[in-house]
């Protein structure tokens, strides 16, 4: 392995974090960094003070241009879009290259949809990163003024989002066990109790998956429709089994129909405890294998 190769090698799962977060999907990071690379292994290393700012710069851009693109194909997507989960369990581990990217909730990601590229950009630099406004201007080609305006408007949109982004895995782990409960149960009552008000459930199915082709909006629609649905499931001679896992570093649960997974499911809650956002990915091209 050559100086250039192994410094960049040093970099890989920085930069995989970081267009995943842009991207929220695990094969278009895969590609910005594989561009990334190309650009890195073509370029004048000697006239490069800073490799690490001139990844980072070079990958946000490449991000900046995919995202752009992955939008316009998301406006035609069948049903909601979510972002892609990456899942560990007792049967599932995720390899190192997006041991960082897991570090970014699901919710989080699905939120950052309603940025601009450029918006995105800089509050992911600012925030996960700890990026100086000097290489966040250098990586988007705003003023170091204009960026600070982006990461505080970011802040702003993504506040009134809904969902809280600093929940515990406990309080996640204790609401989504109480919902599953009352969901197979029945409970009609229970299930709606735990809602929020203004609470939206997305589940993704990519017209290759059963799914609700647009969000479902308030507790009583939410808990209608999945209590019908885990109410088929139960009565279907199938071979369906759940187990506990962990979807970027929340809880969830992952179930399987014939030992191949089906479902990947979580939650965030709002700031009074209650579901404010459920996410169901049943899409088989973004379930691990």
């Amino acid at each position: 392995m050559t100086a250039d190769t192994a410094i960049f090698e040093a970099e890989r799962p920085a930069l995989t974090a970081l267009c995943y977060r842009m991207l929220g999907e695990r094969a278009g990071a895969e590609d910005a960094v594989q561009d990334t690379w190309l650009r890195w292994e073509q370029a004048d290393h000697d006239t490069i003070e800073n490799p690490r700012a001139w990844l980072r710069r070079t990958a946000t851009r490449i991000a900046i241009d995919a995202l752009r693109s992955a939008r316009s194909r998301r406006e035609t997507y069948p049903g909601p879009w979510l972002p892609e989960p990456l899942v560990e369990s007792d049967t599932l581990s995720l390899e190192d290259s997006f041991a960082l990217a897991q570090e970014c909730e699901l919710a989080l990601l699905w939120a950052m949809e309603r940025l601009s590229e450029t918006e995105r950009a800089a509050f992911i630099l600012r925030e996960a990163f700890d990026a100086g406004y000097d290489e966040i201007a250098s990586a988007t080609g705003k003023s170091e003024a204009a960026c600070r305006q982006l990461v505080s408007r970011a802040h702003k949109r993504l506040q009134e989002s809904g969902p809280r982004f600093d929940a515990s895995p406990a309080e996640v782990a204790d609401l989504l066990q109480r919902f599953l409960s009352a969901a197979a149960a029945q409970d009609h009552h229970a299930v709606l109790a735990l809602f929020s008000p203004d609470a939206t459930a997305y589940s993704d199915g990519g017209k290759k998956a059963r799914a609700a082709l647009r969000p479902l909006t308030g507790p009583a629609e939410i808990a209608q429709v999945l209590m019908a649905i885990m109410q088929k499931a139960a009565q279907e001679q199938a071979q369906w089994t759940v187990e506990p896992a962990s979807a970027n570093r929340a809880p969830a649960i992952v179930r399987r129909l014939n030992g191949k997974i089906d479902l990947v499911l979580t939650l965030a809650p709002d700031s009074s405890g209650r579901i404010a956002w459920l996410y169901a990915m049943r899409n088989p091209d973004k379930l691990p294998a």
